[in-house]
This record gives structure tokens, sequence and C-alpha cells, in this order.
């Protein structure tokens, strides 16, 4: 078994609406069998991975997976179950697999992750494992387990992260990785804000820097006459000592600059024992602080937005002796609790036995070994950090209103909107007897949502309640189909650009902010939709969603506000496994499945593919249709929230309680007084979007009726231009049968004298399509000069030129009136040259920007050359 290749999925996707990775492999021709006629192959597997047991598989139910292994079951199937067991292992809660043959030997294997690093890490020890029981070799399963949890823990997302994107998630807010760390942006566009555990947005960088420096966080306090403790920076040994003196004992040595505790050494009582302390900082930090011990409990009290919302005693981790188990044995049983991890996996930390643990240990009298008398508390550390194995008990409850103020000042002081404040006093409940030992930012939160004892706070909840102060997320906008979805994107932003929005929009012609073009191309995908949603600028957001990036990356969002499928047809057969109608309406479905249950999906019911999708829809449904008694609307009277319809030259809109005429078909401009039929439809599904946005009717009318099928408005979509020999040209992006069928449809409409066609069809559409597109060009054109695209998608010049060529002269066409002119700017240049004044030229071309500088030297007056209607 070997891997092609992985494609990861960070969203939805054809496969899931989880994360998800596809594996493809191939098979040695006699390994593609079942498994129980490989010799002990199923034997050794549950043997190494016991695991598998527990999986039901299909069938569900107990031993599930044994059986189908008893009663054979192929290597894809078998390689899809121990990545997801291996995953389970190590707690990573994912279930969703599933595997299929794509060609010959040749599978795709599609498996649930959390994290990509260790989901293709999986991927790959799978494999090898399955070819190590094939193979006869030793497989260590344990060493690829250590393995993965190393990526595990350099890839996983600490607890407070991880805290406030679930409480994201339960709000229903999105959010977006960014980096390779714990970066995150939560929510979209304008109304997103970027956060790294608990530094967010309003986190002042110069704030941070005080707080990171506790010489400066002493001082800054001092002066607001707040009590910290007493400290100075130590230059060398006799400075330490002549400090010391002053300050008096017991005393604190810890970094200047430090965190999680790292470094700090408490309840110094000696001179001879400062000094061994400084000698071993001073081996790893820089600058050091000495400062006065200060006895009490620690607390530490989490500040949001200026208001204490969580309070937690912090104890160092312990022992209680029994009279029988060692020290070492007490921290085992302790560390056995299930809710104790390695690092920030888990509420609790497992206790480490380190250096400082044994010293903390040898100091009190004890050994490792040695056996506490019954009843006897040990504590292993002399700081309470969770991060080393301490608890905390909420005492959030217990503060009185003079600390409250106290810390309240202390964070206003420091300028941190979400900080940690350390306090050592005797109880928080009374008026501080102790004093401020540091102020953190970007404070740890697991101990506020997992104390040990006590209510569990939400701190996160309170963080996202500052941070986004009630404001609602952008609406997001998605538009596919097969045609038309350009045309819809492009007018359902100029309406809501009139109505004042800043869009952020995606198209084939490139990426617009605020109707600027940022990026020329086809950028319809995941990256450019992603380019869109992480914009600043951006309050709502309308995609072209098109198949191509569907299908390679899934989609960018999580959920839209407004999802839109403007019609289903044969396009791009044979790529990528899509064979049928039905791949295509499968694959263009995830559009309005992901939307949100109170949004709305927007389909077209004069398209027979809706009939088949239609029960894939959760949201609220809208259907729009040129007829108005369309049957799909009636059948689903009780289902529909509203639906828009032509009656009398009018788009209308009928809900449960009114009717309501929009705007007369005659008045929207891009359907040319009615000619373009599809421009109709596509105003429709904008018009269906627009009131789903709550847009009315005036702004509807005005954005229908002054946006034109022009070179600003909708470039490259059924743009005519009449030039200065009284000869017309439009420029048209169809590029499928649809397309040409929808466009020559129209041109049967305006008037002309001969008709010359130059036409073309994408190298990765099937024979029989060109071909088809060679009969229906050959029905309606008097003259045809056959180009090609410059990208030739697979196919080798010339080859689709002569299948179009074969396919006009099968509907015997006459052969004098075609010329093959492959580059399309050559085409046109000489269909213009051939013309004669009242000729009618159409160009399905690939790039529109030479062909608009051929028309625009043509053109004798610019505020002649475009033809509204």
């Amino acid at each position: 078994m070997n891997i092609v290749e992985f494609r990861i999925f960070k969203g939805r996707n054809i496969y899931s609406h989880k994360k998800c990775i596809r594996l493809d492999i191939e098979l040695k021709k006699e390994h593609n069998i079942p498994s129980k006629y490989i010799k002990d192959f199923n034997e050794n597997l549950i043997r190494i991975l016991p695991q598998l047991k527990e999986h039901r598989c299909g069938i569900d139910e107990e031993e599930g997976f044994l059986n189908r292994l008893k009663e054979g079951t192929y290597l894809p199937h078998i390689c899809e179950h121990i990545i997801i067991a291996i995953q389970n292992i190590i707690d990573l809660n994912v279930s969703y697999g599933k595997s299929r043959e794509i060609f010959n030997n040749k599978y795709y294997i599609i498996y649930e992750y959390e994290y990509e690093k260790t989901g293709i890490k999986a991927g790959k020890i799978a494999i090898n494992l399955i070819n190590s029981i094939i193979q006869k070799r030793n497989f260590n399963l344990n060493l690829k387990i250590k393995q993965l949890i190393n990526i595990l823990n350099n890839e996983k997302i600490g607890p407070s992260t991880l805290s406030i994107l679930k409480e994201a998630k339960n709000r229903g807010i999105p959010f977006i990785k960014i980096g390779d760390g714990s970066m995150f942006q939560i929510g979209y566009g304008k109304s997103s804000k970027m956060i790294e555990a608990t530094i967010g947005n309003n986190t002042r960088a110069v704030s941070v820097d005080v707080s990171c420096d506790k010489l400066i966080t002493k001082d800054v306090l001092n002066k607001q006459c707040i009590p910290v403790a007493e400290g100075y920076v130590v230059k060398n040994e006799i400075d330490l000592l002549f400090k010391a003196d002053t300050i008096g004992y017991p005393l604190v040595l810890k970094p200047r600059f430090g965190n999680q505790g790292k470094g700090v050494i408490t309840n110094i009582k000696t001179a001879k024992e400062l000094l061994e302390s400084y000698k071993t900082l001073k081996k790893v930090y820089k600058s050091i602080i000495v400062e006065k011990y200060v006895k009490g409990k620690d607390y530490r009290i989490c500040v949001v937005g200026g208001e204490v919302v969580a309070v937690a005693e912090r104890i160092p981790p312990f022992v209680i002796g029994n009279g029988f188990n060692s020290i070492e044995d007490l921290i085992s049983i302790i560390n056995s609790d299930e809710r104790r991890g390695f690092g920030h996996e888990k509420p609790l930390t497992k206790i480490k036995i380190d250096e400082e643990t044994k010293k903390c240990i040898l100091s009190k009298g004890y050994r490792l070994n040695s056996v506490l008398p019954r009843g006897k508390k040990l504590e292993l550390r002399n700081n309470a950090n969770l991060s080393t194995g301490g608890i905390s008990i909420d005492c959030t409850d217990k503060i009185c209103k003079e600390n409250i103020e106290l810390c309240q000042r202390a964070a206003k002081a420091i300028g941190l909107d979400i900080c940690g404040i350390d306090i050592c006093c005797s109880d928080i409940s009374n008026i501080v007897d102790g004093a401020i030992i540091e102020v953190n930012a970007a404070p740890g939160i697991r101990m506020h949502h997992y104390p040990y004892k006590g209510t569990k706070r939400n701190v996160a909840g309170k963080i996202l309640d500052k941070m986004f102060n009630n404001k609602e997320n952008i609406p997001v906008i998605s538009i596919t189909g097969t045609n038309g979805k350009t045309t819809t994107t492009r007018l359902i932003s100029h309406v809501l650009n009139i109505k004042g929005y800043k869009v952020g929009m995606t198209t084939t012609g490139g990426i617009y902010i605020d109707n600027k073009c940022i990026y020329k191309g086809d950028t319809t995908g995941y990256k450019s939709a992603m380019t869109v949603l992480t914009n600043k600028d951006v309050d709502v957001a309308v995609l072209e969603t098109a198949r191509g990036g569907i299908i390679k990356s899934g989609i960018a969002y999580d959920l839209a506000d407004i999802g839109i499928i403007t019609n289903i047809g044969e396009d791009h057969l044979g790529l990528e496994g899509i064979n049928t109608l039905d791949d295509i309406a499968y694959i263009k479905s995830l559009v309005v499945e992901a939307v949100k249950d109170n949004g709305y999906a927007i389909l077209n019911a004069d398209d027979k593919m809706s009939y088949k999708i239609i029960d894939r829809i959760k949201s609220r449904l809208v259907l729009f249709s040129m007829k108005e008694n369309s049957k799909l609307i009636k059948e689903n009277i009780d289902k529909v929230d509203f639906a828009i319809y032509i009656k009398d030259n009018y788009i209308y809109f009928e809900n449960s309680s009114k009717i309501l005429p929009i705007v007369k078909v005659e008045d929207i401009a891009i359907t040319l007084n009615g000619i373009l039929t599809y421009n109709i439809e596509n105003s429709m599904a904008a018009c269906a979007a627009l009131i789903a946005m709550g847009i009315d009717k005036e702004t509807i009318k005005k954005g229908f009726s002054t946006f034109y099928n022009d070179s600003k408005n909708n470039p490259g979509r059924f743009n005519l231009y009449k030039l200065s020999n009284n000869v017309k040209v439009i420029l048209d992006y169809g590029h499928n049968i649809d397309g040409y069928k929808s466009v020559l449809k129209a041109v049967s409409n305006i008037e002309h004298n001969r008709l010359i066609g130059i036409v073309g069809v994408p190298g990765d559409r099937t024979d029989t399509s060109i071909f088809e597109i060679g009969k229906i060009a050959a029905r309606h054109f008097d003259y045809i000069y056959i180009k090609e695209d410059k990208y030739k998608r697979g196919r080798k010049p010339g080859e689709v030129a002569n299948i179009l060529e074969k396919g006009i002269l099968s509907e015997g066409f006459n052969k004098q009136n075609i010329k093959k002119i492959l580059i399309e700017e050559k085409a046109l240049n000489y269909a213009i040259n051939f013309s004669k004044p009242g000729d009618l030229i159409v160009i399905f071309f690939e790039e529109y920007t030479p062909l608009l500088n051929i028309i625009n030297n043509n053109v004798k007056n610019e505020k002649q050359k475009v033809i509204m209607a």
C-alpha cells in the first residue's frame, strides 16, 4: 500500500461537515483482496491494535468491525479504522471515516481529524502498520504513538484558547486559525477580533511589556499606593546580600522576566541558601529580582474589561501519608486521576517529579522513597502553578469589595483589559494584609473553568462579551450554480454597495473590497473567500463559490446566512469523479446545506435538479421561478419562507401574509428589456437574497436599474458593443452547453445581418460536450471562427478545435464558412476586419481584457461604445 497524496479540508466539504483528510492510496494487485485471504493479517492486526475490537463499524453492533474482518473487508476500509483508532488512543475525539475506490487499484480514504499534522502522521502510521503486517516485519506501535503524542503536544491548542473557541462555537461565532501557533480570528470581516490565548484585540502591547517586567510592574503599582512586595534587581552576589539585609528574611528570588512560576524560589531563610539559589538561577536567567517573601495563601484574580470575573486559591501539589506508601507511590496515585494529563491537555496537570520537587522534599527531611506517617501533609513544590501539578479552589463569591476595587485599580494602572493578578494574603474575603505579587498578561483560565473544588466560572464567555460588546457577526452570502453565479454575485454586491455596505466580493474576475479590485483572476475558491473573511473593512461577504474550489478545499466559511444555487447543469463532467448531474448536484448542495438554521437557502424552482436536493435544506427555504404557478413552489408551500416569481412582467415577492411587486423586468438593465431571459432568473436569485438581507424595495429597484452588462459592472457577461463600422460585438464567458444555448437564444432577438461566431471550449470538458457545442454553434451562426484557450487543461494544441469542427460539420454546416484561428485575439481582429455593417459578432472568450482593448480600438465615441438595452 503506497501513499499517493494527502488533501486537507479545514472546514465543511463534500465528504463531511467536519474537518477531514483525504488520503489517496494505491494497492498492489495482489493486495486488492479481502484481508481474510492475506495470511495471519486479521489476527496480527487485532494483536497489535486491540482497540479495533470496540469499533462497531457501519453495521452498528458490538464488535461490528471484527465481524467485518471475519467476513472479509478490504485494506482501505481497514486503514480508515486504524487511523481513527490511533487518534482515539491519544484522546482525540474523532469517529468519522469512509473509503472508496477511485479506479483500478487506487482508493481514497476520508477520515476526521482535530489537528492537521497529527492527522497526517496518524495516516502514515496506519499505512506503515498495514505494510508491516503484510511484509511480516516487526511493528512497534508504542514507539509510533509516542512520536504521535510529541507531534500533538507541539500542535495542540492551549486550554485558555480552547475554552474561548468552544465558547465562540456555542454562540455561533466562527473562527479562523492564523499561522501555526495559538492565534485565531474570531468572527469575520469588520466585526472580527484577533486573540492569542487570553491576549485580545484590545490588549495593548505596552501594557503587556509592563506586566512582563516584574520590576516595572512594582514601580507602576507602588506609585498608585497599591501594596506590592518590596523588591530589587540584583547585580551580583555582594549586591544580593546587601539588598537581602535591607529587605529582611525570608526572601524570594525570581527572574525579572518569567512566567508560569518558572525559576521562582520562595521562603529563603538564610544567606547561604540565598547564595546557592542565586547561583542556580544565574545559570539560566540574566536578570534576577530579590523580594520580600509574603506569607499567606496564593490567590489568582482574573480581571476582564475592568471587572473581576473569577477568583481562585491556588494550592501547591501535595501528598498525605497513609503509613505504608512511599512519597513516590502517593504521587503516582494522584497522577492516576483521570482529570490529570501532561501539560495543558486536561483540567489538571500531572505532578512532575523533577529536581525542584526532589529538592523541596529533601528540604523537609524526606526522600521520594520515604513513607509518610498517616495524615501527614507534605507540599511537593514551593509554588502553586497548575502547570506543575497545583490545584485551584474557586473563591469568586468570597472576595470582598475592597479587594475587588484593589484589583480593578491594579489592572487599570498596568493598562491590561484581560489580566491575572496574583495576591498573597491570609484571606481574600478580608482587606488585603499581604501584597500583589504579580500582574500577568495572557492569564491562564483553566483553573477557573475547571476548579478542583467549587463553582466553574465561564471566563471565556466574559472575554467574548467584552470583545464583541453584543455586535453581530457580518452576513455571509454564498452563490453557486452552473451558470449565472458571477452575475448574481455582482448584482447582489452592487445593491448592497448602494445601501452603504462595504462589500467583500469574490468572483471569476477577482477579489473586490468596497468596489476596489485587490486581486485579479478566477477567485472563486477557498483562499479568495478567506481573503474576504479576514479583511477588516468588510461588513458583508458576497462569495461566488465554484465547483472546483468546493472539491479541492471545501468552503472557507462555517455557515452562511444565505446560500444560493442559480441552477445545476452539465459541466465539468468526467473530472474529479464527477460523472453525472447527480454528482454535480451533490457537490453544489453543500452551499445550501451549510446555512444557519435561521438563514436562507435559495433555489431555482424551474431547475429540475433542485427537486433532488430540496430535502437536504435545514434552514429557511426560498424558491424563485419564471412561472407564477410553479409546480415546485406549490408542492413545497409549507416549507417555503417566501417565493420570488414573474407575474405581469414584474418580479413579485410572496409570503404567507402578502404579495408585493418589486421591480419591472424592463427596468432591470442586465435583461436588455427582457431579451436576456437567464438574467431575469439571475435577478430573481439576487432579489431573493436582498430581501432576505432586509434590503428595501426602492434600493433593489435602484440597484437593478443601474447595474449594466458592461466592463464596469458585469465584465464579460453579454457585453454588447457597437463598433465604428456599425458592427456589433458581444463578449461572453459562456463555456458550457447551457451557456451557449442561453446566449444564442438571446442573440436571436437582436437585430443583425450576418451572425459571426468565435467559439471555443475549455479543455477539461468531455469530448461529447465539446462536440455538442459545435453542433449548437452550427445551428445559429452564419460564419464560425474556431479558437482555443491558452490554458489547455490537459489537451494537446488543436485537439479541442478539431472536436468542435467535427461537431459543426455534423450539422451540415458549410465548410467554407469555418476558419480555425486558435488565438482568440487574432480571431476577433480577423472577424472585425471580415465583418460588414449590420453584422453581429459573438465571441465566447477565455481572457477578457485583451479583447476589451481590441473593442476600444475600434470605437469612435466612448459614449456610444456600450449598448445598454
